[in-house]
């Protein structure tokens, strides 16, 4: 049993490192492949039976996997981040949510003859979106700004606060059902939130005195969430959901506590978890589905696409000024993904257990709607976006990688000329001389976990590697070739080639070209600048073309980029030598002994 066991944990692990490769690689929803893959190990081909692979232990795992990833989901609510995210958002995540709610509880209820309390608790996990499905699908998109930061908001803030909504229903329903009073509900909600509160704040208190070394960090954080989550299970029966949910969204929202490390690692620690605990939850599906099961979820999903979402949308955005084809864009989209597949399972599990006619019917009808959301709206909505008028054309903005002195230099000249500018770094102090130049910026690895959900890309279509860290600059640019292509992205040499072995420097060609000429390093640069070169721009004409500007600032003048007659950046990199023409915008550096006065 212990050989079987390890053999089927490993192929598990195996087919979700896959399924979530394969989302990356077509910038699909990773649950989609994970729900798929589950679906056909179990019901479909009989390999796997997570009741007899696990026994006992299935419910424990489910509810500690679960638990996780609702904490990990809450830590991204910021509570001060809400008063920036528009009109639209904040009716999208509050009335518009529970407009949502209880039109999806109506539809449960008729269509697949859900009592109630279970259509409300179904209508609560499923009008919840998030940004592990709503930001593959916008870089495909590619809406305009306004339609892709309304997604994209709505998705981070909805996710924690639709898990909050879930887990209070379903405390009453496990209260009603097990014929407690209300007062055993509210004191079930009070340990909750007491736990919650009390080990956010241990937590933190441990962070900020590091009492706790910063390599056991990560591990600690994972320890304390666990406990509160047993510890308040304990206190008050299935009060933990609700109190692991409580602690992320204190921790989140306290001053002075640096969590972006253990966000970091719960993030990947939830990679992990997702991709094991979907493909055993799908595979727990019984095929065929019970008589009407089908058809239910369809009608359900039918209703949810062209009845629910386009009201919650109508509603939410009364007065906001934007027009009925963004309006009609974000009617379509909405995507349902993590939060809706894992505690639905959960909660299925629980009130089986507890006798609760119907609960069964949750997981089928909730995994229809994802699929069916996923499939549908990745499939069509870059179309719609083309035909309503509200894509983006071809992005030409540039992501660069860095905020020292050279990056700043470069990124601020791009900007000058007009392209959209993001400089990412986790250098603080570079992020802030940036935003002092009037740049865009994100305080953060640009290849991490957290910039997938939180980094907007939209309007970027092109990568310059300009961080003084090389193994960091390939890794960030070997990230980035996926997402704008490999011809898409360069990198600024941090050694020379004479200063780097044979192999390093095949590693570095065979990643990414470096920008400019062979022998311009990010060093020599930064000297560069330090010695009073500048950056300049000049537009050329017949009478002032490529040659006449060489003969007037020196032969040691630098190309660097190129703006053509359409506005697309060209970039001066190894094999590709530009060629200025009549009619383009050349960003040169120049010496200063060369350069005349502005």
């Amino acid at each position: 049993m212990s050989i079987e066991l390890g053999l089927m944990l490993t192929g598990m692990l195996a087919i979700g490192f896959f399924a979530q490769w394969l989302a990356w690689r077509v910038k699909l929803p990773a649950i989609l492949f994970l729900l798929l893959a589950g679906i056909l190990l179990g019901p479909v081909g009989g390999v796997l039976d997570p009741d007899k692979l696990l026994g006992p232990l299935l419910f424990p795992v489910v509810s500690l996997s679960v638990a996780l990833i609702l904490f990990e989901g809450s830590l991204t609510l910021r509570f001060k981040e809400l008063s920036g995210i528009g009109h639209v958002v904040r009716g999208l995540v509050s009335y518009g949510a529970i407009v949502a709610l209880l039109l999806l509880a109506v539809a449960a209820h008729y269509f697949a003859g859900m009592g109630w309390d279970l259509a409300l608790l179904f209508g609560a996990l499923t009008c919840v979106t998030g940004p592990t499905v709503i930001v593959p699908m916008l870089r495909t998109l590619r809406p305009n700004a306004r339609i892709a930061n309304t997604l994209r908001w709505e998705g981070i803030v909805i996710d924690p606060l639709g898990a909050l909504f879930a887990v209070l229903i379903y405390e009453a329903i496990v209260s009603r059902h097990q014929g407690h009073a209300i007062g055993i509900f509210l004191s079930t909600v009070l340990t909750g939130v007491v736990i919650g509160a009390v080990g956010a704040i241990v937590l933190a208190f441990l962070l900020r005195r590091q009492f706790i070394p910063e390599y056991l960090q990560n591990f600690g954080a994972l320890a304390i969430v666990l406990l509160s989550f047993t510890l308040s299970n304990e206190i008050a029966h299935d009060s933990g959901l609700l109190a692991v949910t409580i602690m992320g969204i204190a921790l989140g929202n306290m001053r002075d506590v640096h969590i972006d490390d253990i966000l970091d690692f719960k993030e990947h620690l939830t990679v992990l978890l997702v991709s094991m605990l979907f493909i055993l939850l799908a595979a727990r599906l019984s095929w065929p589905l019970p008589p009407g099961m089908l058809w239910a979820g369809i009608a359900i999903f039918l209703a949810a696409q062209f009845i629910v979402r386009p009201i919650t949308v109508i509603v939410s955005s009364l007065g906001s000024g934007m027009t009925w084809r963004e309006r009609a864009l974000m009617s379509w989209v909405a995507p349902r993904g993590i939060v809706a597949a894992s505690v639905s399972a959960l909660f299925s599990l629980r009130l089986a257990h507890l006798g609760v006619v119907g609960s069964e019917a949750l997981v089928p009808l909730v995994f229809i709607l994802i699929i069916g959301t996923v499939v549908l709206q990745s499939a069509t909505a870059r179309p719609l976006a083309r035909w309503l008028k509200v894509a983006e054309p071809e992005p030409h903005g540039v992501l660069i990688f860095g905020s020292d002195a050279v990056a700043r230099a470069i990124g601020k000249t791009l900007h000058e000329a007009g392209f959209r500018v993001l400089l990412a770094d986790d250098d603080w102090d570079g992020i802030r001389r940036a935003r002092m130049d009037g740049l865009h910026t994100f305080y953060g690895n640009p290849a991490s976990a957290h910039a997938d959900r939180h980094l907007d890309l939209i309007g970027i279509g092109q990568m310059l590697g300009l961080s003084t860290h090389r193994e960091r600059n390939s890794l960030a640019c070997l990230h980035y070739q996926q997402e704008f292509g490999r011809e898409k992205v360069y990198r600024l040499r941090n050694l020379a080639p004479q200063e780097t072995s044979h192999r390093a420097a095949f590693n570095d060609r065979l990643l990414v070209p470096a920008l400019f000429e062979d022998t311009m390093t990010h060093m020599r640069f930064a000297e560069l600048l330090v010695r009073g070169w500048r950056i300049k721009s000049t537009g050329l004409t017949a009478t002032f073309d490529w040659p006449h500007f060489v003969e007037q600032y020196g032969s040691t003048s630098l190309l660097l980029f190129g703006v053509d007659e359409k506005g697309a950046l060209r970039v001066a990199a190894e094999r590709r030598e530009l060629e200025p023409r009549p009619g383009w915008t050349v960003i040169v550096l120049v010496p200063p002994e060369a350069a005349p006065a502005n």
